[in-house]
């Protein structure tokens, strides 16, 4: 067997191993829900009673705490309940036990590619890993959190909308609240179905609004909140309270279009302009590679390589600094 086959047969079985874990957590995750589930439609047969030591055993605890990586998670990761939210805001469980092992496995996949197939020393392989275990990863939850805060924002105004019509129609706020949960789609519905869940489990409605947006972190979310607290001190319309709110969401999502469009075209030619140098070094090397090689194989290339990959990228941090803009 060759050193190639080795390490991809390494690679497959550690993949292997990481989606097997994704699988068993979500799997035991569901049956924790489902039975979950059934212990609130009972709790809903009997109005009025207390819950049960099952019902908050399933709301403390989970399957997988304390096991293995999970065990590991908890006693060393710094900053976990910042990670515990970052994780929750993609609308997946995932536990940070499983989070851990996607960590482990694809660093050492690309380590063993960069050692192997590469043909690198250990300690460039090792940085490789530590830098793609940890970074790809990190990339990923960031960009499926950004995905939902993105379907989050564009279902948000018409739930306002929707409580509005019910405080109008002389409904109480939670029972408005509850009919978002059932009717708008995910992630706002769910959203809401999870406060409506622990407001009928006896815990207090600001309190499960305040962790619900702590864990969002979304300021138009921060704004419904606030306006929820405020009138429950000190009273007042709240339907026309929402009534502005649901235009001022409407408004600042029309002012996020105009900003991309207006720096749509600076993006575009911002792209054009940095691949250049990487487009002209690939048709280079095509042409000429003993010429385009002696980039790579010289000391002093390596080190104008170095110096021009530094200069991008500080170049695009900046760039990407101005046209952002704070609504």
């Amino acid at each position: 067997m060759t050193d190639s086959t080795l390490v991809l047969l390494i690679a497959g079985l550690l993949v292997a191993a990481a989606a097997m874990v994704l699988v068993s957590g979500d799997g035991a995750r569901r049956k924790l829900e489902r039975r979950a589930a059934r212990l609130r439609a009972g709790r809903r047969d009997r109005p009025g009673a207390a819950d049960t030591a099952d019902t908050r055993g399933i709301r403390l605890e989970d399957p997988s705490a304390l096991k293995g990586l999970e065990g590991l998670a908890r006693r060393y990761l710094p900053r976990q309940s910042m990670l515990r939210d970052r994780l929750a805001r993609t609308g997946r469980t995932i536990s940070l036990g499983t989070y851990l092992s996607v960590n482990v496995g694809v660093g050492a996949v690309v380590a063993l590619l960069v050692w192997v197939l590469g043909g690198l020393p250990v300690a460039v392989a090792v940085l490789a890993g530590l830098g793609a275990g940890i970074g790809l990863p990190h990339a990923v939850v960031g960009m499926l959190g950004a995905r939902r805060r993105k379907r989050f924002l564009a279902l948000f105004p018409d739930a306002i909308d929707l409580i509005v019509r019910g405080l109008k129609s002389g409904l109480p706020v939670t029972e408005s609240m509850a009919a978002v949960g059932r009717e708008m789609a995910d992630p706002v519905g769910s959203e809401f179905r999870h406060v409506m869940e622990s407001v009928r489990f006896g815990r207090d409605l600001n309190e499960v609004l305040w962790q619900t947006a702590k864990r969002l972190d979304v300021a138009e979310f921060n704004f419904f909140v606030i306006s929820l607290s405020i009138q429950q001190e000190t009273g007042g319309n709240l339907a026309e309270t929402l009534a502005n709110l649901s235009d001022i969401v409407r408004r600042r999502k029309q002012m996020r279009l105009k900003i991309k469009a207006l720096t749509g075209e600076a993006k575009a030619s911002a792209y054009i302009l940095g691949s250049l140098p990487f487009v002209m070094f690939l048709i280079v090397s095509l042409m000429n590679p003993a010429y385009a090689g002696e980039l790579i194989s010289d000391p002093r290339g390596v080190i104008m390589l170095g110096v021009g990959l530094g200069s991008m990228g500080i170049g695009v941090v900046v760039m990407a600094k101005m046209v952002r803009f704070e609504i």
